[in-house]
């Protein structure tokens, strides 16, 4: 006897003289059905998709029927308006007057018969500007002065604002009477926090002026609990320093220092 698998007619030999009851039965004999089911939704499914593009295709675009009506309207622009003259503007100078202008004729080597232009002599050139053409000036026009007048000879000193280091200049700045001085007033006007055990060093830099007072001062490390802030009020209030001097002048320099602090036990 031969078998047809997509018929049914296997099923009652696999499962003669067993409980038909079962699931296994019932779920073989309909899976004929969901498997012609699913080829016939799964050959549609397909068909659709390969034939979206050429749905697409034959869909009107609308906006190929959309015409563009857009009316250009020339406006015209008010004319500007010009700014009112500031009556306290000082008035243009006047124009130089004309001086009379002698024309530069280069030096060619030619034959005096060949010289058909008159050349300018020495004396013609005295008190004359030299240009390409020769132009009358005016001796009657009144004279003016265009560039500020200076100052002679005088020399033009620049000030030397330049921040030295301590390292490689001549006169270091100083505290008057030393550095034991500074570190005595230090000592005397320095309040210490109230924290018990506190002890370190604080190191500050600051910047000697001419006039030997203390700018840009700066706390380069501190131990915490005001210290740093209290040394910058203690350096406004220093008397002014000595200031370093370079090549026989006062000058800008750098100065840094450690503070040392401690606190009564």
């Amino acid at each position: 006897m031969k078998l047809d698998l997509l018929k049914n007619q296997w099923l009652e030999i696999v499962f003669e003289g067993r409980n038909k009851k079962y699931g296994a039965y019932d779920l073989r004999k309909s899976i004929t059905k969901s498997t012609v089911r699913s080829f016939i939704i799964g050959t549609m499914v397909f068909a659709l998709l390969v034939s979206i593009p050429t749905i697409m295709r034959m869909i009107p675009d609308a906006s190929d029927d959309a015409t563009i009506d857009t009316k250009i309207t020339a406006v015209k622009l008010p004319p500007k308006k010009e700014k009112p003259k500031d009556p306290n503007l000082p008035p243009p100078p006047p124009p130089a007057p004309k001086v009379d202008q002698v024309k530069f004729v280069k030096p060619v080597v030619a034959k005096a018969d060949e010289v058909v232009e008159e050349i300018a002599e020495v004396k013609d050139l005295k008190d004359k500007n030299i240009g390409k053409e020769a132009i009358k000036g005016n001796p009657d026009a009144e004279l003016t002065v265009d560039m500020p007048t200076g100052h002679g000879t005088e020399a033009v000193v620049e000030e030397d604002n330049t921040v030295y280091n301590t390292a490689g200049i001549e006169v270091k700045p100083e505290y008057p009477g030393g550095i034991e001085k500074f570190y005595a007033f230090v000592q005397k006007n320095y309040q210490m926090p109230d924290e018990e055990g506190l002890r370190g060093k604080v190191y500050v830099t600051f910047v000697v002026e001419k006039d030997g007072s203390l700018t840009d001062i700066k706390v380069l490390r501190d131990i915490g609990y005001g210290t740093g802030k209290e040394a910058i009020r203690v350096l406004k209030a220093t008397p002014k320093w000595n200031p370093g001097e370079q090549n026989g002048k006062k000058v800008r320099c750098t100065y840094s220092l450690p503070i040392s602090l401690q606190s009564a036990e």
